[in-house]
């Protein structure tokens, strides 16, 4: 008798609830659970954002919501910084999910950094995004945001799809603020997470992975900048001591070659739009954005709010899916590298 696979049981927080998270996430909840008989989704939100939840007789029993109430009510595409704990509400209660094993892995619909500072009281910390969030809700010092896609044959001239993975040193900063956040600690520490969840979860035995500069030309051997010299180059040498199949620094914009897709497994840039620029102008707005360095599996949409279009039914759950997916395929993964 076949042994039937043990269920992945999935959480969704709907992000900001003026935006189009709510809805992405019910029609990407449903296209998941219709092609994915091994899994449950568990909805976190407001019910008052999910109405066709209480109104269908159709959907099936692996789709739940869990109701966390709004502040006040939500009207589409306009932003009120009275429901911003409402999303770190919704943060929460998957996180602890989480932690506490009930649910698998979570995946975050968009939410609006600027409405939940907005929302803060005096002496509350400044909100820089999901991933800090969840880094100190996970006593964390030190996580890595990754973004992931598929290219398919064809694009870029690729022979067969390939995986293109691009993994940031720093996030969320003002751009003269990256160099001083560099050290060759903090580089080492984010090659590593990422060798380590590449092999946990990812189920990569051996990754490899190519390291940016930070300046133009990756310092021109220091006329364009030291930091390759002091910081990111003695980073990658100690990377290599530990037989993690590291290379670089390469010049930011030569290191994104789709011939290495054959052979790299992540692509490193030491801050946000170095990395993330280049994915997304390929990636067709299907990627994944995934949080390494957590004891829990967190994915997430590539993308923002789209406050313009939210409830008027046009928004794309594409991302989201594919967050779905891939949350899935890394909890498989976990389970069997564990095993």
């Amino acid at each position: 008798m076949t042994q039937q696979p043990a269920l992945v049981n999935l959480v969704i927080s709907s992000g900001e609830p003026a935006g189009i998270g709510p809805e992405i996430s019910i029609a990407a909840a449903l296209a998941f659970l219709q092609e994915q008989p091994t899994a449950t989704v568990t909805l976190l939100g407001d019910p008052s954002l999910f109405s066709m939840l209480s109104m269908s007789k159709d959907l099936p029993a692996r789709l739940q919501l869990e109701a966390i109430p709004l502040a006040l009510p939500v009207l589409a595409g306009q932003l009120n910084p009275a429901n911003a704990q409402y999303v770190l509400n919704i943060l929460d209660a998957a996180v602890k999910g989480c932690l506490n094993q009930r649910f698998d892995a979570m995946v975050t619909a968009p939410i609006q950094k600027s409405v939940i500072n907005d929302g803060l009281t005096p002496g509350d910390v400044l909100f820089t995004g999901h991933t800090e969030y969840l880094a100190k809700l996970c006593n964390q010092d030190h996580v890595v945001m990754m973004l992931c896609a598929t290219l398919p044959a064809g694009f870029l001239g690729l022979q067969k799809s390939h995986d293109l993975r691009v993994a940031l040193v720093t996030t969320h900063l003002p751009l003269r603020e990256v160099a001083s956040a560099l050290s060759q600690k903090h580089i080492l520490e984010t090659i590593c997470i990422v060798e380590h969840d590449l092999q946990r979860r990812f189920g990569i035995a051996k990754p490899v992975i190519r390291v940016a500069g930070l300046n133009p030309h990756a310092g021109e051997s220091g006329y364009l900048g030291h930091e390759e010299i002091d910081m990111i180059t003695p980073a990658i040498k100690a990377a290599k001591e530990l037989d993690i199949q590291v290379s670089g620094p390469y010049p930011g914009d030569t290191m994104f070659d789709a011939k290495a897709l054959d052979s790299v497994d992540a692509f490193i840039a030491m801050y946000h739009d170095q990395g993330l620029a280049p994915f997304k102008f390929v990636s067709f707005g299907g990627g994944v954005n995934v949080t390494l360095g957590l004891p829990i599996i967190r994915t997430s949409v590539d993308h923002g709010t789209a406050l313009d279009i939210a409830g008027k039914g046009t928004a794309d759950p594409g991302s989201m899916l594919e967050a779905l997916r891939l949350a899935y395929d890394l909890v498989v993964n976990s389970r069997n590298v564990k095993t």
